[in-house]
């Protein structure tokens, strides 16, 4: 299943490491969207609103896990660069463990903070009782988000993109049928959805695993219980990397939620004009974050073996490609605003808004394709300090002090806010384009070693 993109065409190895990213984040995406796209018909604004902010509850956790699976799968792509398939094996076993124990332990303190945290965000009373419903279930089953994501993750640092595809795939199409049944038919509400996610993600895990399992030579993981042992080397490293990857993940969504707190003042119309620019947001990301995870894995591989003009080439690519797509989306949101909003919501009022969104949507879209090439360069080299400069940058900083002072400081209201939010999407671009040009990378000492 390891594949080797030291050698080679650039371009070709990273549209063919990415296309199957490409599919397997549209369906994760189509899935996500299914909750809302239900949700909004059958229960309303308040209920999208709802699975929104649940939502994004159970995000803020899900990236305590990422920032260490990310790193392990940082240090599995240099260590395939590298050669070293007994590290890998190391570092696979040293990922799942992790994961499990920390999904038991955020279990245990998420629950009782979930209604602090949804006050916090200013939820609207006709839409809290939803979000409860929503966010509870989903951390309940926090377990099979990590583990799902893990697998990702480790298959992204070997280089296989195909297999994740597949259990995606089997996941986006349960959601699918699951989402219809319970909310459609059974009238559950905002937690039917998030139901239908929990069990959905728990039978794509299950399958993974099992056919790992089957196919564990390929894999280069066997699976035996002394080969989850923590490796206390290899886990240093990883805390080393995964702390500042985890609060750089999390900083951003948190002052997501920050800003969103005082957007949802405004009310539920407002609420899901934001939800829903969010999401069309998160399709640009389709694309960018595909070729992020590619390009990283190609830069780790490149950058162990000492390939520094291979590095350059797909760090290029990456940015070439995703200003690309933006570009597309972008003519897309300026023709046909309303009925991009109306697929999600049918109320009048949410749609009216729609255009008025146009140009923070173009700028948003721009930000992901910049933000898809930095983290391609940053995270591949494994630069733990320089991603967290970024995300507490973009996070803290430029987000909160913009929103604030477009939003509060110029009275520019639900705009200042809005536009606040994604200008500062444009600090992880600006942050890597200065690494970059700098050639410093090329001095960088590596995780692994």
């Amino acid at each position: 299943m390891i594949n080797d993109f030291t050698e080679g065409s650039v371009s070709k190895h990273l549209i063919k490491f990415a296309w199957p990213f490409v599919v397997s984040n549209f369906l994760q995406t189509v899935y996500n969207l299914v909750d809302m796209v239900v949700v909004g018909q059958y229960v309303g604004s308040a209920g999208l609103s709802a699975v929104s902010m649940g939502g994004e509850v159970l995000i803020l956790f899900t990236f305590l896990c990422l920032g260490f699976v990310s790193a392990g799968q940082v240090m599995i792509s240099q260590f395939v660069g590298r050669k070293e398939y007994d590290s890998v094996s190391k570092v696979i076993g040293m990922i799942f463990t992790t994961v499990f124990v920390m999904a038991i332990l955020i279990t245990i303190i998420s629950m009782p903070l979930a209604h602090p945290i949804l006050k916090l965000l200013n939820v609207p009373d006709e839409a809290m009782g939803g979000a409860m419903d929503y966010t509870r279930v989903c951390l309940g089953g926090v377990i099979f988000t990590f583990g799902y994501n893990a697998v990702g993750s480790i298959m992204r640092g070997i280089g296989d993109s195909k297999r994740p595809l597949m259990f995606i795939a089997i996941s986006a199409t349960a959601n699918i049928f699951l989402d219809i049944l319970f909310v459609g038919a059974f009238d559950m509400g905002p937690g039917g959805a998030a139901l239908a996610t929990v069990m959905s993600q728990a039978l794509s895990f299950i399958i993974a695993i099992i056919y790992l399992y089957r196919h564990r030579v390929a894999f280069g993981f066997d699976f035996k219980l002394k080969s989850f042992k923590i490796q206390k080397d290899l886990f240093l490293r990883m805390i080393k990397l995964g702390i500042p990857m985890m609060l750089q993940f999390s900083a951003i969504t948190f002052s997501m939620m920050f800003v969103n707190s005082y957007i949802n003042q405004y009310g539920v119309t407002y609420m899901a004009v934001t939800a829903i620019g969010n999401k069309l947001g998160n399709i640009t990301n389709i694309v960018t974050q595909s070729l992020n995870a590619a390009g990283s894995g190609m830069v780790g591989q490149n950058i162990a073996a000492g390939k520094h003009d291979r590095v350059s080439k797909v760090v290029k690519m990456v940015l070439l490609l995703g200003t690309i797509f933006a570009a597309i989306l972008s003519v897309l949101m300026i023709i046909m605003p309303e009925q991009l909003f109306g697929l999600f919501d049918k109320e009048e009022a949410v749609k009216a808004l729609a255009r008025s969104y146009v140009w923070v949507a173009v700028i948003n879209f721009f930000g992901y394709a910049g933000r898809s090439f930095a983290m391609s360069l940053i995270n591949g080299m494994g630069f733990a300090g320089l991603a967290f400069f970024a995300g507490i940058m973009d996070g803290v900083v430029v987000r909160v002090g913009l929103a604030f002072l477009l939003g509060i400081v110029f009275d520019m209201g639900i705009y200042g806010f809005w536009y606040g939010m994604v200008i500062a999407g444009h600090v992880f671009g600006v942050v890597g384009i200065i690494y970059f040009l700098s050639g410093k990378w090329k001095q960088k000492k590596l995780i692994i070693n």
